[in-house]
């Protein structure tokens, strides 16, 4: 943990009994035990080295304020408080995925009055007119934000049509996969859009005219070659 909450009231409470280097033992293991986020280790003489303090003073807060088990000295607020820290964190990921915090209007009273809550004090000023019901609150446009595309994207039905009405020469799905392969495979801000409907168009417009394919097998095409050879030898 980078951080946890200090209760001055709540630990003046439970360590009044403490002398001085016990209330400096019980601080320092605080702060290791959030630290490493572990339990305190068994090995008593190791950790007083590191808190330099004295190894009878260290035991002694250990055995007042932790739990002695199998695999070290357990604190369980310390436990409770690691874990709510980590599943704080964790709902921050997951808004962040998301897009961010909530948006303002879902907010949570803590209790203390904002600008809204003011109640006006019924004095005029010049700079505070009334609102008429010609005058209508003027909303800001949402700026589209620009993404990349998707690995796994799909032409939709609009899109595939626009390319057998614009450029009957190629083969949509084809188009369709460069357009992908291309677009997934280019790094860093130029592979972002915001509207990747228009950047298709535009892609399908630029594409070049695909080259006539030959028409039936290699045997046809000699059997057409000896026909026009024999044609040509009866005539002459």
């Amino acid at each position: 943990m980078y951080y946890y909450q200090f209760h001055i009231g709540d630990y003046r409470a439970a360590t009044n009994h403490l002398s001085n280097d016990e209330d400096l033992a019980y601080r320092r293991l605080l702060d290791m035990y959030y630290d490493t986020e572990k339990p305190i280790s068994l090995d008593t003489e190791w950790v007083s080295r590191r808190l330099r303090l004295a190894s009878e003073t260290v035991l002694s807060v250990l055995k007042d304020f932790f739990i002695l088990q199998d695999d070290g000295w357990f604190h369980p607020k310390c436990d409770s408080i690691i874990a709510q820290y980590h599943a704080n964190s964790a709902k921050n990921r997951e808004n962040g995925k998301g897009g961010g915090r909530p948006k303002k209007t879902q907010w949570v009273s803590d209790g203390l009055p904002s600008g809204t809550d003011l109640e006006p004090d019924g004095k005029a000023t010049n700079n505070h007119k009334p609102i008429t019901n010609n005058q209508e609150p003027v909303l800001k446009e949402k700026t589209q934000r620009a993404t990349r595309l998707p690995n796994d994207w799909r032409p939709t039905d609009r899109m595939l049509a626009f390319c057998e009405s614009e450029r009957p020469d190629l083969n949509p799905l084809e188009v369709a996969d460069t357009f992908r392969d291309y677009w997934v495979s280019v790094p860093g801000q130029k592979a972002t859009k915001t509207n990747w409907e228009a950047t298709w168009r535009n892609w399908v417009r630029s594409q070049r005219k695909a080259p006539q394919r030959i028409i039936g097998s290699v045997k046809t095409q000699n059997e057409l070659i000896a026909a026009e050879l024999i044609a040509e030898l009866k005539n002459a």
